[in-house]
């Protein structure tokens, strides 16, 4: 049955599931609304992992092979403590620049037949589709309007942190710690083009005022920043987009996800930390899930309630994880004295929902004797979740 789909928004979320219908039955109206001129995005690179590859190769080959074929890729975690460095070697990682990921996108769209208007801004539903989705993003006008009905919760982290790029090309996953007169401040770098990477810096709201960075203009703070980490940069000055600020990381959930023929998708429905690097994967999961359940099932309210169910369970652990990685950060001068190696590690297992519960120096030992007796690996992966889960229960 051919339908007629507005989606509202040109991010990878809207994107992908233009595609994806018009893959399901060329006959539907798709139309894409994004705001903002062509060929402009904010941010840099955008991380994902192997599993997104493989799910989406199942949805859309050439898509997949698209955002492969145009990805960087590291498998080593590096982390810089002051003067101290630790190597680990972990799961392969890819790194694309959105600009490219979007403009990927919007070709596949567009030769499918998609029709993608740029400098178009929707404000409100419009007339005359049979669905509108709202992909446009985690201040979505659209959801806004109703979220008394979608029981919207935005919540506001402690931390401050600025997305920025560099002409450094990373060759793993960068952490670099610096310690300064006002507490602690940090980086995560990775590349996603031959000749830049991005470059997200964080710290404690102390730091960001003992620093003057909430007085600094753009030339100032940038550069503090390339002086603070002059160690892992190389020479190679942070660059900002216009418009880029100091920001608080909104977490955005939402009770419910349709109402009558509207639906969220992508960071409208949902966000999680980008310490996890999970954001794309996730929109992009959300598109997958929604076009799947529209071919599934032949009544939308059906369709509609049962990706609302599948995608709301499917994220309890990422948003659990996304919780405590946050939080690990809140909490770094609980880590950022034990030896690197160890800090390191404990980076890893921040997912954890143990891990603010038992003291550090602890929890290491514990994890690396779980490491090496499958009774303890197999009693971890027991209590993990149920710990999760009663502590998510506590927090309803």
């Amino acid at each position: 049955m051919r339908v007629k789909v507005v989606c509202v928004g040109g991010g990878p979320a809207g994107l992908c599931l233009a595609i994806l219908l018009k893959r399901q039955d060329p006959s539907h109206d798709v139309t894409v609304h994004e705001r903002s001129p062509e060929g402009s995005t904010y941010g840099w690179g955008v991380t994902y992992w192997r599993g997104l590859l493989d799910r989406l190769q199942a949805y859309d080959p050439e898509s997949a092979h698209l955002i492969e074929t145009h990805s960087v890729r590291w498998s080593d975690g590096v982390a810089h403590v002051g003067d101290l460095t630790t190597r680990h070697h972990g799961d392969e990682g890819f790194g694309i620049g959105r600009h490219r990921l979007l403009g990927l996108l919007a070709g596949r769209a567009r030769a499918l037949g998609v029709r993608v208007e740029f400098e178009s801004e929707l404000t409100k539903p419009p007339a005359g589709a049979d669905l509108v989705v709202a992909a446009d993003g985690v201040h979505s006008t659209l959801r806004t309007g109703r979220a008394g009905h979608f029981g919207t919760r935005i919540t506001a982290g402690r931390n401050h942190y600025i997305w920025l790029g560099t002409t450094k090309v990373f060759d793993a996953f960068t952490f670099a710690f610096t310690e300064t007169a006002h507490g602690w401040i940090w980086a995560y770098g990775y590349g996603y083009s031959g000749d830049h990477s991005t470059c997200v810096v964080e710290c404690s709201a102390q730091t960001f005022t003992g620093l003057g960075l909430d007085r600094a203009d753009e030339g100032e703070c940038l550069a503090l920043l390339d002086k603070l980490f002059a160690g892992v940069l190389d020479g190679h000055p942070l660059i900002a987009r216009p418009g880029a600020s100091w920001q608080n990381f909104r977490t955005v959930t939402n009770r419910t996800w349709h109402h009558g023929n509207l639906v969220l998708l992508g960071d409208a429905a949902h966000t999680t930390h980008y310490s996890i690097g999970a954001g794309t994967t996730l929109a992009l999961e959300d598109a997958m899930c929604l076009a799947g359940a529209l071919r599934e099932h032949a009544g939308l309210h059906e369709a509609l309630a049962a990706y609302e169910r599948r995608r709301q369970a499917e994220l309890l652990s990422v948003q659990s994880a996304a919780r405590y990685s946050a939080q690990w950060y809140e909490s770094l001068p609980r880590y950022i004295h034990l030896p690197p190696h160890r800090m390191f590690a404990l980076l890893g297992q921040r997912h954890s929902p143990l891990l603010p519960y038992v003291p550090p120096q602890l929890y290491y030992g514990l994890d690396k004797a779980a490491g090496q007796l499958e009774p303890l690996r197999r009693f971890k992966r027991w209590l993990g979740p149920r710990a999760a889960r009663a502590l998510h229960a506590r927090r309803r």
